[in-house]
């Protein structure tokens, strides 16, 4: 049987190693000779930075200890390939170098971004009648990935979220104050992330009093309204906000004291200080109060040491499917998972065209927003998602981690 690649792309998740195990695993089982990997993804791929990763993972245990190793355990990159139509160029140099290593099957993990890659791949050897498989395996905390379910990644950066917020709930009440805490959230135009911070809510924590999201325009009066009424009722004020609220003109609230901002190579515009503007206005229009905002930043995606048993699975579980479905014949797919059952929770894999997800945003239905809040049915849909831990690998105190 021919080779196979895999690669990781885009911003990294607790449990993208995890795809990657998946994907390792059923290879090997299923009697593929040469299992490579690219390192930093299609950008690494193209300088012939790549490396057999059957001597990396040669036993059971390393297998584990990638499960449990945050980031990109092969490195990542953010590289937009040109439209297909435009010629040979990139195409011609990517495969050549597919041919030269026996490739029959490329697997990328991955987001959107990603998704595009395997999207812009498999159309263009589709055009020159390559035999090569191109299977794309979901990934993203943002949880904005069309026909599945819920993206691996998701639950992990959720459970870390909710953890969080019902820490920082516990600290923001010890002095008898009126003070508030901003907390800002990743989520550009999908609010998935911030509405986990509802979770933080039951019998033994509060949770956070307000929860904004990006699907609905934000009202800086309403906010400060809402903060300045509360906090003179019950002192202590949490609140959580996604970093791409916007207010009703369009404007992402974090431009007011930032600009415009930076872009990456997708063209999406580089978010932070959402939380930064809101702990300013809410200092100058509400005398007297203490306020500041934290920003948890990649501390969501990163924190495996916390991570989601049910996620981690599940993440698995599509790098299994797609290699899979890539040596059946399967070439533009992507792996997802669809929901059999809410209680007792139960999902199956599945497998649909790339052009199902590429370059498709699903965003948080606007019946599960209420009023600065989530309602009851976005906590139905999380909540089975963050369950479970993982037994991790300790050594001094500390998990192990598996070092490229």
């Amino acid at each position: 049987m021919s080779n196979l690649i895999v690669g990781q792309s885009g911003g990294p998740t607790a449990v993208i190693n995890s795809s990657l195990a998946g994907v390792f695993s059923a290879a090997r089982k299923l009697g593929v000779e040469k299992i490579y990997g690219m390192k930093n993804g299609i950008k690494g791929f193209l300088r012939g930075d790549n490396i057999e990763l059957s001597g990396i993972f040669d036993t059971d245990e390393k297998i584990e200890l990638l499960k449990q190793t945050p980031a990109s355990f092969l490195g990542s990159c953010r590289y937009k390939l040109p439209d297909p139509s435009e010629g040979d160029g990139v195409y011609g140099e990517i495969f050549s170098r597919l041919s030269e290593m026996d490739i029959s099957c490329f697997l990328y993990i991955g987001g959107n971004d990603s998704m595009d890659t395997i999207k812009k791949l498999s159309e263009y050897g589709k055009s020159i009648n390559s035999p090569i498989r191109f299977m794309g395996v979901p990934k993203t905390i943002d949880n904005d990935l069309a026909v599945t379910d819920h993206s691996p990644g998701f639950g992990s950066a959720a459970k870390f979220i909710a953890t969080a917020v019902r820490e920082l709930v516990c600290d923001c009440r010890i002095y008898d104050v009126e003070a508030v805490t901003i907390v800002e959230i990743m989520g550009r135009h999908a609010g998935w992330l911030t509405a986990s911070a509802s979770l933080a809510k039951s019998d033994d924590c509060e949770g956070a009093d307000f929860i904004y999201l990006p699907e609905k325009p934000f009202d800086t009066d309403d906010f400060i309204s809402k903060v300045e009424a509360l906090s003179k009722k019950k002192g202590s004020v949490v609140v959580a906000v996604s970093e791409g609220i916007k207010l009703g003109d369009g404007r992402f609230v974090c431009e007011l004291c930032s600009g415009e901002g930076s872009k990456d190579v997708f063209g999406h515009r580089m978010l932070s200080g959402a939380g930064k503007y809101l702990e300013t206005i809410v200092k100058e229009r509400i005398k007297g109060i203490k306020c500041r905002s934290i920003e948890l930043s990649t501390l969501q995606r990163c924190a495996s040491h916390i991570a989601s048993r049910t996620d981690i699975d599940e993440a698995f579980m599509v790098g299994e499917e797609s290699v899979r479905a890539a040596l059946a014949g399967e070439s533009g797919k992507v792996s997802y998972i669809k929901r059999v059952s809410d209680s007792p929770y139960r999902c199956e894999v599945g497998i649909c065209s790339v052009q199902e997800i590429a370059n498709i945003e699903k965003k948080v239905p606007l019946e599960w927003i209420g009023d600065a809040c989530v309602k009851d049915e976005a906590v139905r849909y999380i909540r089975p998602l963050i369950q479970g831990e993982l037994q991790l690998a300790m050594h001094d105190g500390l998990p192990r981690l598996l070092k490229l």
